[in-house]
Formats: C-alpha cells, structure tokens, sequence
C-alpha cells in the first residue's frame, strides 16, 4: 500500500506540472475506448454552450486511469481549461470538515455523543419550530423545547435540526431567510450565534435535513483546537497532502487567472443565491460550503480516505473512523426518518460527511454498496468506491447540468470497468 501511494502522489504532482499524458495507465482496470465516451458527452455539451469547460480524473488500483481538461476556463475571456484550474467546490467542503473534526475525536478532545452546547454554550437555548394552523387558517409557529440536545453527531450527520433557508418553505426556513444571516462581514464564531437564535427546523436526532451544520462543526472544530477553522485544516490536512491550491479565499492574486467560472446565465446556486467571489476574503470560513480547490487536490484528499487514512508516511484518521464514517449513520437503527428534501437519493444513506450507497439497485447510477459521495452546488462532484478500489473527482462550474451529470459520470465510468 505505501508503494502504491508513493507512486500515485508521484503522479498527481506530476500532473498539476502538465507532465502526464492523457492515455490511462496499464493496470487500471478502465477500458479506454469506452471511457472516451466521457469526452464526447462532455465535449458535446460544450459546443451547444451547455457548460463552458470541466475537469476529470479517475484512479483505480493507485493508479491515474482518466484524466482529462475541456473547454474554457472562463467564458469570458476563452481561457482555456487546465489541469490547475481552481473551482469553488460549496459542499465538497464538508467532507474535509468532518475528516478535520473526526481528527480531534481520535484525540479525545471531542465527543460524537456531546452535546453541541458544551462548545458553543448559545445552542443551550435553542427552540425546536412547529407548525400550526391558527384561527384565521393561518400558518403559526410555536416554538418549543428539544427532547433532547443536539450532539456532535448530529451536526456530521445533518440531523441536527439546523436547516439551510434555500429550498422549502416551511415557517423555519422562511424565518432562516427573513433573517439574512449570511449577510455582512462576520467569522464563524458570529454565525454560530446567529444559527442559534432561529429555530430548528426538527426535534434533534430524529429527522435527515440538509443544512448548516457542518459551518456549526467547522466553529466547534475553532472552539476546540483553539485555531482557526482554516488554520487548522491547513496544518493538519492541506499541508501534509500537499492541497496548495486549497482554500477559503484565493488570496494569492496570481492565482486569480485559474479560477474557473460558470456561464452568464448559469450562476444561482440556490434561491437568491449566486455564485460568490473568491477574490474577496471574507472572516467566514464556511466549512458547510466556502472552499476552492482543483480537481489534483481533491484527488489526493480522496485517496487519503481509500488508503485507509494514510497516504506516504502520514497517518491521518484510522481505518475504523473512516469506515465509521462512510458507514449508514441514519438506519433505522438510529430512529432517524429521512426528511422531504433527501438529497443522498434512493438507495442512499448518510454517514458522517458522506452519501453512503445501501442498496445494489434502487438508484438511477451504476455503482457499488458501499460508495460515498458528495457534490458541490456549483458542479462539482466525487465519490470513492472501496469494493473496486475506485475513486473519481470531477469539476466544473455549471449549477444547471450538476444533477445530470453525477449520473452519467457514474454509469460511464463503471461502463468501462474490464474486470
């Protein structure tokens, strides 16, 4: 295994320098002639002016398998798509949080089962929201107490009861944006406090709602490592996996030419929501949605989480956290219903930070029980399959096509397994 890692680091190095070539390598697995109908899916989309570029890699059995760079890099100005080409990933954010916290779990420093309160002690107070039809037939929100505290898990599990504002119109989520609170300047610690003065939107432990709560554990992750959230990941995780290019912020102004953007007409990411400028560094380190990377980065956080938690000699979670991880956290074991916007997808549970695959069928996509995955809202996707020792990253910046495209991606590359 740590051969294998060496020399797939190797690669990925190689590649962020341009210096291997597009043909897979002799092991992988991958029929080449019918991977190429990933080109032509992609490329086609780009000469309707579907999408205006994206990037790709697949590695299976440690070695690169597929790479490849499409279309324009900003339609703006042409720019050609290339292998560094920096994009705002939203919710592939999530995983690197929860890899982070997990972390401080191994240390004993946090507890899965402590309640959020014992670190960010406004959660004390926090109110469940229910609705009711009043006298006038009116919808009425009372706010109630929680049956029980929401944990750590939870917030790794999006069972929390925090909601996200931007799809649904139940009185929280109305109440989430009537209160703007990601407007302004303000760091993780203030909108913690924001979060905990509107209502949840289910009692703790009982309901899956995609939401904020991975920027709750990015604060956690501050309040506990005394660091913060960035500070942390970087020294912890972006640095020893060599992630250069990821980040919050491009801060670097030489830089700025890779970053990738979307169409004209293909920039909301949610209701009233566009696509922010990495450009302008912020004190909000969202770690539910706030990084930028390239597609080399995240392949080598990806195989991290396939070896096992090493990669070379660094040793970053242990096997049985990362299996604990992409393991079904909301079974019925756990008591835990779906809610009405269950974005796994059928066939799909959730563990802590990922989508995990529970069923052979089901599903619209090829795959394997036992994959993980995750998206982000601009267009980017991956997911890691350990029964085929498998993982595939893919990015471009395209809101519209996202939900497309994380299906085809899936049925082509498992098309082109050999054996």
């Amino acid at each position: 295994m740590k051969s294998i890692n060496r020399a797939l680091m190797a690669a990925l190095l190689l590649w962020v320098s341009g210096a291997i070539a597009e043909d897979q390598d002799a092991g992988s697995g991958l029929l080449p002639g019918v991977l190429v109908h990933i080109d032509d899916y992609v490329r086609a989309d780009i000469a309707k002016g579907v999408v205006p570029g994206a990037t790709m890699t697949v590695v299976r059995h440690g070695k690169v398998a597929y790479r490849r760079a499409w279309g324009e890099r900003d339609p703006t100005n042409s720019a050609p798509m290339t292998d560094d080409a920096i994009f705002r990933i939203y919710s592939m954010s999530k995983p690197i949080t929860t890899v982070a916290a997990m972390m401080l779990v191994e240390e004993g420093r946090l507890g899965l089962q402590e309640p959020v309160a014992k670190y960010i002690p406004q959660f004390a107070n926090v109110k469940v929201g229910v609705e009711r039809n009043g006298d006038n037939g009116q919808r009425v929100l009372d706010l109630v107490d929680p049956k029980q505290p929401m944990t750590i898990q939870d917030l790794m599990r999006h069972t929390s009861g925090i909601t996200y504002g931007f799809f649904g119109d139940s009185l929280v989520k109305k109440a989430y944006t009537d209160s703007q609170i990601t407007r302004g300047d303000f760091d993780n610690a203030e909108f913690a406090d924001r979060i905990a003065k509107l209502p949840l939107a289910y009692q703790p432990g009982t309901t899956w709602d995609y939401s904020h709560s991975t920027d709750i554990l990015g604060r956690v992750i501050e309040v506990v490592s005394a660091k913060s959230l960035y500070a942390f990941e970087k020294e912890r995780i972006l640095d020893p996996l060599g992630m250069r290019d990821t980040s919050f912020y491009v801060k670097d102004q030489s830089k700025w030419p890779r970053i990738a953007e979307p169409l004209a007409n293909d920039r909301a990411i949610g209701r009233d929501a566009e696509f922010g400028d990495p450009r302008v560094p912020r004190r909000w380190e969202s770690g539910g949605g706030g990084m930028v990377s390239t597609t080399a980065d995240y392949a080598r956080f990806l195989q991290m989480l396939l070896s096992g938690g090493r990669l070379d000699e660094h040793h970053y979670l242990s096997p049985k956290s990362i299996a604990a991880m992409t393991s079904n956290q909301i079974g019925p074991a756990a008591g835990i219903v779906p809610g009405p916007f269950y974005l796994p997808g059928p066939g799909f549970g959730f563990g802590l930070g990922f989508a995990v695959r529970t069923e052979p069928g089901v599903a619209p996509q090829l795959g394997s029980v036992g994959e993980y995955f995750w998206s982000g809202a601009g267009g980017t996707t991956f997911w890691v399959d350990p029964s085929e020792d498998l993982f595939v990253v893919f990015m471009m910046q395209s809101p519209a096509q996202r939900l497309r495209y994380r299906i085809a991606l899936h049925n082509m590359v498992y098309g082109a397994l050999e054996n």
